[in-house]
């Protein structure tokens, strides 16, 4: 992306008055639900992998929502918080009736149990991993499995490995056909209920402990039919429940265990390796090194620190990895050897993870090698396309695999690329992360084919490709039936998601994933976009058209740390300066419902508020309960909901869909996403359903609207960083309007606020081995 300078930075002078440590984003809410832990994705995304939270704000919440489980979650921001621990245990304990077909989360989730159990087989075959580094944990992941069957908490024949399906023979090149319509999509289902009679044995220990019974039915679900046994012999356990903090599980721990308990139980220890492990994946980490660990571990009192992960690993909770230049030296003590020893490498940090995240990376290397190994058919001779197009068009000629960069207006190119193929008849489809990204390319291919249209079938969610809703389905073998696949969007991309669809793609296909580098990762752990293009594993194809209009301008000199004035002849760009929070939701409301409209003809259901976080005075919960004031007032007939009112709704966790309520029965809540009907169960209402005239830039990732209404108040001052400037103002089409309070906060963010960089190891797994490994 260009940038061009035209001045100094348009940051008209403020004096916010608001505490800049108060109301920092997401910190009112405890990560229970859906919708609550895709907040907290957000909100943890700019820091360490590993730190001690202020548990002394987090312990009333959990508490707090159990006692209150009636409380009518949007009274106000402070009730919403407390009851996203009660409303999503409740949730689980409640039957939907049984669907005819899979809805997109529950086949997303089948997907992933089947890609894990592939993945275990794999681990079982072989030990090493042929795409780049290898994973040294493979004494912990045995103890795991025998304590795994022996705990009762997963049976035997998940260790069991599968026939693995021959390979699919080489098609024949055919015509492009469209793709079957998707059936309409059948009520979400609620999550597996645990049975009565565990619920009742798991409510007996929490009420022994003093914890709320209300946390029952989430227990039961995360510790299986045995959960109350589990949770007596290991009341730290209670970890495993999201929203949990440790002084919460310790309390619990000392009144079942009395003087039994202590901090340096061993019990405690590997819970406590597996909790910080997984916020560290909340916040993005794949893997956490050793000596973060053990810091944070001595935060919460653990005597001997290096003592507890040993133990962890002992006890499977943790796999140990081993990446970077970290070798083993065997060499230094080869008697044989005429010369003597170089002196050894600086050891690379050990790494300490997840098996969930540990296995995905390595399956995701491995199928992204097969791609760029794998010969790609001789499809013909492409079309000659000028410009990056046509680079791009040379580069997936040849390869299985292509990295492609570029702002918005390069998603043309990507559209050029699949006219191309289709017109050698290839079967081509493009994939984006939002519904919203597919009508974009959809429309764009529209616009080049030269029949006058393509069938909007060829352009598909991930998420309804990956579920069988959207796309070519399956072949005989169980791998996508297509010949190239260009994913959109891709830095939204998690390592799970990415697992999960490389190992769908067949032997042949070709892979192309584009999007941003600029804008903010994906909510899931991973950055697979990002450590594709640093492991320099394929071919990258970089975009040299410039994003068009004042917009455009602006946003190109943010990716590279310039905050630039530029002209807005037609008012394309505003700022409006602030003082204080009320000030700017005061505004807010004004913008969107009188000064867009009157100016530019955008109705206020087109125009699309961005704020840096869900609590504080001017965060989604404070802007979206003034905007429905104003724009559809009604008295939340269906908790909390009206028909007409603007939501987004999170089948899972980081993945957000905007739509409308268009009503509510007996069968639940009936929204409308995208002119696609979605009917949410009455129980998974509160955990899955939030109102959306305002989103953090998190949920507006993948997603544009002909307007938006970036507010910044001062208290989010030290939230803000580039990617997320450069998110939050590319959303807009036509319109941008920043309420402005933050002062210097935002050139400065704009400069010098680069996130710390996430922890994972697929880039070096990606990379080839050196040759003297290789020999």
């Amino acid at each position: 992306m260009t940038a061009h300078p035209r001045g100094e930075t348009p940051v008209p002078p403020a004096d916010p008055a608001a505490d800049p440590a108060a109301g920092t984003p997401d910190d009112d809410t405890a990560a229970t639900t859906p919708a609550a832990r895709a907040e907290e994705h957000e909100e943890h995304e700019d820091t360490g992998p590993v730190e001690q939270t202020d548990t002394a704000d987090d312990r009333p919440e959990t508490e707090d929502a159990a006692d209150d489980a009636s409380a009518d979650a949007r009274a106000d921001a402070a009730s919403d918080a407390q009851a996203d621990t009660t409303n999503d245990a409740q949730a689980d304990t409640g039957d939907a009736p049984a669907a005819p077909q899979l809805s997109e989360a529950e086949a997303e989730l089948a997907a992933q149990r089947e890609l894990r159990a592939k993945i275990e087989q794999r681990k079982a075959e072989k030990a090493a991993i042929s795409a780049g580094a290898k994973l040294s944990g493979t004494a912990a992941d045995l103890m795991a499995a025998v304590k795994a069957v022996e705990s009762g908490a997963r049976p035997a024949t998940a260790f069991v490995p599968e026939p693995t399906p021959a390979p699919a023979p080489p098609r024949a090149v055919s015509a492009p056909v469209a793709a079957p319509a998707p059936a309409a999509p059948s009520a979400v289902p609620s999550q597996a209920a645990a049975a009565p009679e565990t619920v009742a044995d798991v409510t007996e220990v929490l009420t022994a402990g003093g914890a709320p019974e209300a946390l029952a039915g989430e227990v039961a679900r995360a510790l299986g039919e045995q959960a109350a046994q589990v949770l007596r012999a290991d009341p730290w356990q209670l970890l495993s429940v999201p929203g949990t903090t440790p002084e919460q599980a310790d309390g619990f721990a000392r009144a079942l265990l009395g003087a039994e308990c202590g901090p340096a139980d061993g019990r405690r220890a590997a819970a406590l390796v597996g909790w910080l492990l997984e916020r560290a994946a909340l916040k993005g980490h794949t893997a956490v090194t050793a000596e973060q660990v053990c810091k944070a571990l001595a935060g919460f009192s653990v005597p001997d620190p290096e003592e507890a992960v040993a133990h962890a690993l002992a006890e499977g909770v943790a796999l140990a990895l081993q990446d970077g230049t970290a070798e083993e030296l065997e060499a230094e003590h080869d008697e044989d050897s005429p010369e003597p020893a170089e002196e050894p490498a600086e050891p690379a940090p050990a790494l300490l993870g997840l098996d969930r995240y540990a296995m995905a990376e390595e399956s995701l290397a491995d199928g992204l090698a097969r791609l760029v190994n794998s010969p790609v058919e001789d499809a013909g001779e492409w079309e000659q396309v000028p410009g990056s197009a046509g680079d791009l068009v040379r580069a997936v000629a040849g390869h299985g695999l292509v990295a492609h960069t570029g702002g918005e207006a390069s998603r043309a190119e990507a559209a050029a690329l699949l006219s191309a193929a289709h017109r050698l008849g290839l079967r081509a489809y493009a994939a984006t992360h939002s519904r919203d990204g597919r009508d974009r390319v959809a429309a764009a291919l529209h616009a080049r084919e030269a029949d006058g249209g393509a069938d909007t079938a060829w352009a598909v969610t991930l998420a309804g490709l990956l579920s069988g809703a959207e796309g070519p389905g399956r072949d005989a073998d169980g791998a996508l039936d297509l010949d190239l696949l260009v994913v959109f969007d891709a830095p939204q991309l998690d390592v799970e998601t990415g697992a999960v669809l490389v190992e769908a793609l067949p032997d042949g296909a070709r892979l192309v994933l584009s999007g941003d580098p600029n804008v903010l990762p994906s909510a899931g752990a991973g950055q697979v976009f990002a450590d594709v293009l640093s492991a320099r594993a394929c071919p990258q194809v970089a975009s040299r058209t410039p994003d068009p209009g004042p917009i455009g301008e602006l946003v190109s000199g943010i990716g590279i740390g310039e905050l630039n004035q530029v002209a807005a002849p037609g008012k394309e760009i505003v700022i409006v300066p602030v003082r204080d929070a009320g000030e700017a939701v005061h505004r807010t409301v004004q913008l969107v419902a009188d000064s867009v409209p009157r100016a530019f003809g955008i109705e206020a259901g087109h125009t699309q508020v961005i704020t840096p976080g869900h609590g504080g005075s001017a965060g989604t919960r404070a802007l979206n309960a003034a905007l429905k004031q104003r724009l559809n007032p009604g008295p939340g007939r269906f908790g909390g909901f009206d028909a007409g009112d603007r939501i987004a709704y999170v089948p899972l966790p980081g993945r957000t869909v905007p739509g409308v309520v268009q009503g509510a029965d007996a069968d639940g809540l009936h929204l409308d996403c995208a002119g696609e009907p979605v009917v949410v169960p009455k129980e998974r209402v509160e955990a899955s359903v939030r109102h959306a005239w305002a989103l953090t830039a998190h949920q507006a990732a993948g997603m544009r609207w002909p307007a938006v209404v970036v507010v910044l108040p001062g208290d989010a001052a030290q939230a803000l960083t580039r990617p997320w400037v450069y998110t939050a103002f590319g959303r807009g089409e036509r319109h941008l309007s920043v309420v402005h309070g933050v002062d210097a906060a935002l050139p400065r963010a704009v400069a010098e606020a680069v996130p710390q960089p996430r922890t994972t190891r697929l880039a070096e797994l990606l990379r080839p081995a050196p040759a003297e490994e290789t020999a």
